[in-house]
Parts: C-alpha cells; sequence; structure tokens
C-alpha cells in the first residue's frame, strides 16, 4: 500500500485516478481548488478510510502531513472554453503548481508523476507522435498558455530529475473522455454528445476534417498507473491510436443518440490542430500497455452518463 497525493483529484481524470489508487488498496490525499473540479465526482470517497480530501490550490504553498510516496500532479483547467476565462490560473499551476508538487516531492522523497499532454506537440508537422517529437507551438496564441504551461511542467519536471534525483514520471495524454466529464466543458465529445440529446445542431468547427484520436478514461487511467509503477523515467503517450474526424465522430455519435440534429458549421478557432495521433512504440514497449476500449463503446458508455446529468 502507498499513500499517493492526487492533486486536481476532483476533476474529470483525478477523481477516476482516486477511485483506482483506493480500489487497489492505496491511500490517496486528494487536492483540488474547484475551480473545475466538483465535490460530486468524489462524494462516494469521503466514507472511505484511505480518502483524504483537502480544498487547496497548488499554486500556492502547499504541504501534507505524514509520508508520501508518490504525487500525481493532474491539477490544471484543460477545456478550451478555460483558456480564454482563466488563462493566468492556467499558467501558473503549470509553473508555480509544478514547482511546489516537485518540492513536496523532493522533501519527501517521492515519487513524481506528472500529468502533461499531447498539446505539447502543438499543430504537429510530423504524424503520428513518437514522444521524440519536439512540437509545433505557437507561443504566444490563444492556445498557448496552457500548451506553453505543460511544456514548462514537463521541462522543471526533467530539470528536478536531474538537479535533485527525483523520480519521475511524465505522461502525454491524449483527448481523454467518458464519465464525469462536465457537460459544459467545451471539448468536442462532451459538445456533440450533449447537443445530440438536447436536439440541438452540433457544432463542427472548420469542414470537420481536422481529426482526433479519442481514449476512453478507463483506458486513460489504466496507462497512467502502469507508467506510474514502472520505472520508466521519460514522457509517455497514453492515447487510443484510432484516428477519427470530427464528421466521423459526429456521426458517430447521432448515430448512437439516434438523435435528428443537424450540423452546424463554424469558422476553425486560430492554431487548432489539424490532426492528433499517438505512437505508442513506447507505451506498448516499455508499459505492455494498449488501450482496450474503442470509440463505439466508450461513446455509448459517455452517453449513458451526459443522459443521466442532463436528467438532473
Amino acid at each position: 500500500m502507498a499513500r499517493v497525493v492526487v492533486t486536481g483529484g476532483a476533476g474529470f481524470l483525478g477523481s477516476h485516478l482516486c477511485d483506482r489508487l483506493l480500489e487497489r488498496g492505496d491511500e490517496v490525499v486528494c487536492l483540488d481548488n474547484l475551480v473545475t473540479g466538483r465535490t460530486a465526482n468524489i462524494e462516494h470517497l469521503f466514507a472511505h478510510p484511505g480518502f483524504t480530501f483537502v480544498e487547496q490550490d497548488v499554486s500556492n504553498f502547499m504541504w501534507v502531513p505524514g509520508p508520501v510516496d508518490a504525487i500525481m500532479h493532474l491539477a490544471s483547467p484543460a477545456s478550451p472554453i478555460d483558456f480564454a476565462r482563466i488563462p493566468i490560473q492556467i499558467l501558473k499551476v503549470g509553473s508555480l503548481g509544478t514547482h511546489n508538487c516537485l518540492g513536496l516531492a523532493r522533501a519527501k522523497g517521492a515519487k513524481f508523476h506528472l500529468n502533461s499532454t499531447s498539446e505539447v506537440y502543438g499543430d504537429p508537422l510530423v504524424h503520428p507522435q513518437p514522444e521524440t517529437y519536439w512540437g509545433n507551438v505557437n507561443p504566444i496564441g490563444p492556445r498557448s498558455m496552457y500548451d506553453e504551461a505543460k511544456r514548462f511542467g514537463e521541462a522543471m519536471t526533467m530539470a528536478y530529475h536531474r538537479a535533485h534525483d527525483i523520480d519521475i514520471r511524465i505522461v502525454r495524454t491524449f483527448n481523454t473522455y467518458g464519465p464525469r466529464m462536465a457537460p459544459d466543458d467545451g471539448r468536442v465529445v462532451s459538445n456533440f454528445i450533449v447537443q445530440a440529446l438536447k436536439g440541438e445542431a452540433l457544432t463542427v468547427y472548420g469542414d470537420g476534417s481536422q481529426s482526433r484520436s479519442f481514449c476512453y478514461v478507463d483506458d486513460q487511467i489504466a496507462g497512467q498507473l502502469a507508467l506510474l509503477d514502472s520505472d520508466y523515467q521519460q514522457p509517455v503517450n497514453i492515447g487510443n491510436p484510432h484516428e477519427f474526424t470530427m464528421l466521423e465522430l459526429a456521426e458517430t455519435v447521432l448515430a448512437a443518440t439516434n438523435s435528428n440534429s443537424k450540423l452546424e458549421f463554424l469558422p476553425l478557432p486560430k492554431d487548432d490542430p489539424t490532426q492528433r495521433k499517438p505512437d505508442l512504440t513506447v507505451a506498448n514497449r516499455e508499459l505492455g500497455w494498449e488501450p482496450k476500449i474503442q470509440l463505439a463503446e466508450g461513446i455509448e458508455k459517455a452517453i449513458t452518463y451526459f443522459a443521466a446529468e442532463l436528467g438532473r
């Protein structure tokens, strides 16, 4: 049994991670400032003897009493809506927050796991994207606060690893979806499903030919824990290698919801990546991991969740 600190633990990914850690017998200290996280995501854990919740902004000074075996740093708003709403907070949690978590890891002698993102590849000129690709990022564009915060977080993590011998892990997540996503978070899977369930037009940006690879949350968490438990100390892509255009995703959602919603085409946002697909060679080789849940099955599970959310 390990004692694991999960920052952003009341968020979409973080809450699922707390579940899995507790299920396997670990103790969890969940930190979240509830800017985008929700207590509804973790309230089922409050009675668990191995779970502690602390309302905490990790961009400020932080301390966790007692032993800590690992810190999994997931705290960060990740929705395109948040890029415009709270850009400075995103930069702060990626820089100051990462620095504070690394300082705690150093003080506790703990393993440090950074939840980075495929956004570090920007609008990639290499496809699919291997971890060796340095990316094509606009450092001053409307998405730059998230891209650059994560790139800085990776650089800070590697600096602590080299300077202080911190045992580190870096995961680059690719377009994860599933239960506990906020219905209004602005990401394409939640947008399409909620619009289809409401009978509203599905908003497609550009001509819909841009592509993404969608990873169901259970697969994502399994990959992250496989990395945490490994000895590998370089970035690892965790995602699903099956690539879909936005039009193909829209068709999948419409069929699964039996919706008569139409498509509404809007201008493509600036710096929106034209393609995104993980090269999983490292994850396969180092972790023995690959995703199991394909899009049609995952979308059905997500629809069940969003239908219940809208019913409330």
